[in-house]
């Protein structure tokens, strides 16, 4: 049976574009508040008002991502959901990227979720009750051999998570993640345009509003019931 988002608060992360995007409208349309975190302001200003709220922050400043939970809790009464889906991506051989790159990437695809992740624990554990959503990946459960360093932080994440969502249990947080295959989005960005076109073509990527379905599925579940992880893939999608 589907529980009702009415009146609940959600946070979500790289919500100007992509999944974030996607998933923003979705809780929106079942009424929930949604606070959009993202850095590119001028995008978000196009996109807020109403129960559609602001939140500029650049996840890869440590300031900027510290200040982040304290700055929405002085916007909104509490948080119900955490939805941490910001990332970027590095595909190819090891060699054809570099220590800076390397850097970024796991920066924001690991670091910022586990400190966004301890900045609102606290207040979810005080309160006994939240979600905690993260994007994983399809690479975060085999070895993607074409792009080892994205999937490497995915791995992480997925270890993550599951030991989070074991530890958060005794005190009614759930915590879960989503992994899609590829996703039609700025996140493959660095795709040769001829891989982009073959995969549209052959039905091999899929729409963020498929991933954000999926997301308020697993937020609209009893509070008895946690679905742990979604794998959603194109359904052409063939290299794993």
């Amino acid at each position: 049976m589907s529980e009702s988002l009415q009146g609940k608060v959600a946070v979500i992360t790289g919500a100007a574009s992509g999944i974030g995007l996607a998933t923003a409208k979705a809780l929106l349309e079942r009424e929930a508040t949604v606070v959009m975190v993202d850095r590119n302001e001028a995008a978000l200003a196009d996109l807020v008002g109403g129960r559609a709220i602001a939140q500029i922050t650049d996840l890869l400043d440590v300031r900027s991502c510290n200040a982040m939970i304290p700055e929405i809790l002085e916007k909104v009464p509490h948080i119900d959901i955490l939805y941490c889906n910001a990332g970027t991506y590095i595909g190819g051989e090891l060699t054809e990227t570099t220590p800076e790159a390397i850097d970024k990437m796991l920066n924001l695809n690991v670091n910022a979720v586990m400190k966004n992740v301890h900045a609102v624990v606290p207040h979810m554990i005080e309160r006994k009750t939240g979600d905690i959503v993260v994007t994983c990946s399809i690479a975060g459960h085999f070895p993607t051999y074409w792009e080892p360093v994205y999937s490497g932080s995915k791995w992480a994440i997925t270890s993550f998570v599951q030991g989070m969502r074991r530890q958060m249990i005794p005190h009614g947080v759930r915590v879960s993640q989503v992994s899609p295959g590829p996703v039609a989005s700025a996140l493959l960005a660095d795709w040769p345009e001829e891989n982009l076109r073959k995969a549209k073509e052959s039905g091999s990527l899929m729409d963020p509003e498929e991933v954000a379905d999926a997301v308020v599925y697993m937020l609209t579940r009893k509070r008895s019931v946690t679905i742990r992880d979604m794998i959603v893939l194109p359904s052409n999608f063939d290299r794993v």
